[in-house]
């Protein structure tokens, strides 16, 4: 046991506990086409964090062209190379699955101001 602790350890990114539901975020993911490399930007609103450690996952909502998109990312995947905190939201829930059934201005989270001493 203590042998798949040390190797998940040695494979964990870094510390992402300032990521939180309803944050508006950027995730800068590595796509790879051929022999090239680029960075996409995937950015929404975190609707759901969950598992610990490696297996760490949170999920990002967006609509594009009027329909909603979801997507699901490890957080410490090699696949993502940074995740950008654009605002933080203001929720009161774990999840934010109600989201989905919302449409245009309802689906906005308020803003919560962060003070210098949080950041």
């Amino acid at each position: 046991m203590d042998l798949i602790k040390a190797v998940e350890q040695s494979q964990l990114k870094g510390d992402f506990d300032y990521i939180e539901i309803g944050d508006r975020v950027n995730v800068h993911l590595r796509i790879t086409e051929g022999a090239r490399e680029r960075i996409q930007i995937f950015e929404g609103t975190v609707i759901a964090r969950k598992g610990t450690g490696l297996s760490e996952t949170i999920t990002v909502r967006r609509v594009s062209y009027g329909v909603g998109v979801e997507r699901v990312f490890p957080l410490h995947s090699p696949k993502i190379a940074e995740v950008e905190v654009l605002r933080k939201g203001k929720v009161r829930r774990a999840k934010l699955y109600y989201l989905r059934g919302r449409v245009g201005k309802r689906t906005r989270v308020k803003e919560r101001l962060v003070s210098k001493k949080e950041d």
